[in-house]
């Protein structure tokens, strides 16, 4: 139809009492009436603090709230998350600086911006009982193998984490999975740090239209076995996953490179411009 968008979306099925059973995804619609106005940005000044009242998914393994941002139920078309990795807290602080632009009761998509909040406070890559959470899903590939992993301008992988005594050992993993299965999103982008790219196994036009607007590659894969990773678990799911890997450069100019695309993202702005 010309002068329609396509876009994806769930159709729900419901029982006979009217409960959502499940959600059958439905490959494309036309939706004109789908155009919105772009979101206006919260005024510079007003930005100092999150003006959005968090859910807890969770707990992580100290009883640290694990809090999401914006819808609670799905489907939802995407999740974005940060920090699975404590050391990488440039992308929670890149993540809040979208959302704290973002006006209250405009998130479409939902946020959370630290999905390892015990080691974001330690600065551990680790959470608190020393596993490597991205290796710690219940995927066919699960290594119960050491994780070795090399320190922020370090070339030799050589510091020793666990994937955990089991897949989805950890509270932060439980958490995380149950709160994917029930918003159901169509996407989720990870950020992390410092690959400096964008990967995307499918190549999707969502992930081409990210890394052409923040200026990184866009590849199938980081180049090396990640088992029992989310991003692996997420496949098997049939999600689609970008992860998104900030450069290592000055913090000011991640912010300025990367806000503007993940509060278009947030907003869902986005969808005009993504073919």
């Amino acid at each position: 139809m010309p002068g329609c968008d396509l876009y994806p979306f769930f159709l729900p099925v419901f029982s006979a009492a009217g409960n959502t059973l499940a959600s059958t995804y439905c490959q494309w619609y036309f939706s004109p009436m789908n155009k919105k106005e772009p979101t206006t940005m919260i005024p510079r000044p007003e930005r100092g603090i999150l003006r959005h009242a968090p859910w807890q998914y969770g707990k992580s393994g100290q009883n640290t709230a694990l809090n999401l941002y914006g819808p609670r139920t799905g489907p939802v078309d995407i999740l974005l998350i940060a920090a699975m990795h404590g050391d990488e807290c440039e992308t929670t602080v890149v993540l809040s600086e979208a959302l704290r632009r973002v006006p209250p009761g405009k998130i479409r998509n939902p946020v959370i911006l630290s999905t390892n909040p015990d080691g974001a406070l330690q600065g551990t890559r680790s959470n608190a009982r020393g596993v490597d959470l991205n290796r710690n899903w219940p995927t066919a590939n699960w290594s119960s193998d050491p994780v070795y992993h090399k320190d922020h301008g370090g070339t030799v992988q050589d510091i020793l984490l666990s994937p955990g005594e089991a897949p989805a050992s950890e509270a932060e993993t439980r958490a995380l999975q149950e709160c994917v299965e029930n918003l159901q999103p169509r996407t989720v982008i990870s950020l992390h740090a410092p690959l400096a790219c964008v990967e995307d196994p499918r190549a999707t036009p969502l992930a081409s239209w990210i890394a052409s607007r923040v200026g990184l590659p866009l590849i199938p894969d980081v180049g090396y076995a990640t088992p029992g990773s989310f991003g692996t678990w997420s496949a098997e799911q049939d999600i689609n996953i970008i992860t998104w890997e900030l450069p290592s450069e000055p913090l000011a100019n991640m912010i300025d490179s990367h806000t503007p695309t993940l509060f278009k993202l947030i907003t869902g702005d986005y969808q005009s411009e993504v073919s």
